[in-house]
């Protein structure tokens, strides 16, 4: 292995290592504050490595297994840090429902090597495997609370359709392994650009089968089916990890096996994602009108969130592609602050959850109240919070591509989506909280935290322009 093999796997390396190491130590008795250290210790580490190791070109290695670039950087720094930061809120939930263990860092720590495998992928041997490594280490992290039945259930149901969803996957991979004579993803575009007439529709029948599998793996309608029931029956905690970081890798994917490997099929599969696309905004943000469950209702709106983000993947273009990243990392930042509220929230074991729990959150803590607006009013794109720019890019991309009725099309569903966010905030703001609900206090350090990450949120909707501009710039060195 060269020296450059080497620092492209380091973080990955650092991590791995770190979780031996803790379930070598998994019997040895530490307090709850250091079992916290000793778990996010590794993400922390492998996100400074990360940063400092940040490549200025591409480059191809593993024997076109990988590939070390900017986009991947990008990916895992942002990987990494919002795993940090879902592990830093969850520390409380998780010792009050004696979670807090060596055996739940080790799988968080093996899902994100499998989420920094795919955002590296450049063979599909390796997209699969590093997505099977993330899936079966979320699969083991839900049903991780074996007393409670809701979270065995939702893990598998998760287990069974994602097991169905990777057939599909592999099965696509076949067909374009036939049609082509290689997994490797830029040879794969090479030779559906110069390849002849007889192998198309092998290849577009393969396309679909692919389309199917990485739908499922980003919640897209109508492949959607066992994100509300997942979200709903795990554990808060659980719910918060699988919700951010592996929308993220899931985005790569997507890059990866759709746009990547099958550009020269771009009018094939630009139609799938228009369908997807409409499907997503509109079964999600019509749907979460109806829940009365916070985490069903967040459910739903990442299913429209999806739908938003690949408006700028069928722009087909730099700018559209930087604007569908912007996308998912900004959701990402909502998302972290949404459900990491939640799991605050969520002390003594009782589970705030649902929305008659917001009831009155101005009276009973007013600075809760303002942080979950600004929250709120983001996803539902409301100016001058991020939301409201992260929408108007990939509209902006939409249209500038020819995809102005699909553009006009998320702009209405937008309207229809802001009702849940709002009611979100007419529910702590002018109903009065419930008989039974007590005055809500959060620790400072926690506080301090959430407060971060809303104050983000405001920032970067008044200044967009860095990480756009960052978002912009990856994709043209891709």
């Amino acid at each position: 292995m060269s020296a450059l093999e080497w620092v492209a796997v380091f973080p990955e390396l650092v991590l791995l290592t770190g979780a031996f190491a803790l379930l070598l130590s998994a019997r040895v008795q530490l307090g709850s504050f250091w079992q916290v250290v000793a778990g996010i210790f590794p993400f922390v580490l492998a996100l400074i490595i990360a940063w400092l190791t940040w490549p200025e070109e591409t480059t191809v290695l593993y024997e076109k297994l990988l590939v070390f670039s900017p986009f991947g950087s990008l990916l895992k720094v942002s990987i990494l840090l919002v795993c940090s930061t879902a592990l830093a809120y969850s520390f409380e939930y998780l010792a009050a429902r004696k979670l807090l263990t060596a055996e739940f860092f080790a799988l968080a720590i093996f899902a994100t090597c499998g989420m920094l495998q795919l955002v590296s992928a450049n063979h599909f041997l390796t997209v699969y495997l590093g997505l099977e490594l993330m899936s079966l280490s979320m699969y083991a992290m839900i049903a991780l609370q074996r007393d409670n039945s809701s979270a065995v259930e939702a893990a598998m149901k998760y287990f069974v359709l994602g097991a169905l969803a990777s057939g599909l996957l592999l099965f696509g991979i076949s067909l374009i392994y036939a049609a082509t004579g290689t997994l490797v993803i830029p040879e794969v575009a090479a030779a559906m650009g110069g390849g002849v007439e007889e192998t198309r529709n092998l290849l577009a029948f393969g396309l679909v089968f692919l389309v199917a599998g990485v739908a499922f793996k980003i919640g897209a309608a109508p492949f959607h089916m066992w994100l509300p029931d997942v979200y709903t029956g795990a554990p808060t905690a659980i719910t918060l990890f699988i919700s951010t970081a592996p929308k993220i890798a899931a985005f790569a994917m997507a890059i990866r096996v759709i746009i990547e490997a099958n550009a020269p099929l771009d009018g094939d599969w630009s139609g799938m994602l228009a369908i997807l696309a409409v499907a997503s905004m509109a079964i999600g943000n019509i749907t979460a009108i109806a829940q009365q469950n916070l985490k069903r209702m967040l459910a739903y709106s990442a299913i429209a969130h999806t739908g938003f983000m690949l408006l700028g993947l069928l722009a087909a273009t730099p700018d559209g592609y930087a604007a569908a990243l912007f996308y998912i990392l900004t959701y990402a930042l909502m998302t972290l602050g949404g459900f990491g509220m939640l799991v605050l929230l969520s002390r003594n074991k009782v589970e705030v959850e649902n929305l008659t729990d917001m009831k009155g959150m101005a009276r009973r803590n007013g600075l809760i109240a303002v942080m979950m607006l600004i929250l709120m009013l983001s996803m539902a794109g409301i100016p001058p919070l991020v939301g409201f720019y992260a929408k108007l890019a990939v509209w902006s991309a939409a249209v500038e591509a020819g995809w102005t009725w699909l553009a006009v099309t998320a702009a209405l569903l937008s309207v229809v989506g802001a009702f849940y966010y709002l009611r979100v905030v007419k529910l702590m703001y002018f109903d009065e909280p419930e008989a039974d609900a007590k005055p809500v206090n959060i620790d400072r350090p926690q506080l301090a935290l959430i407060g971060t990450n809303c104050l983000l949120v405001v920032v970067l909707g008044i200044l967009p322009g860095n990480l756009l501009l960052a978002c912009l710039l990856v994709f043209e060195a891709l």
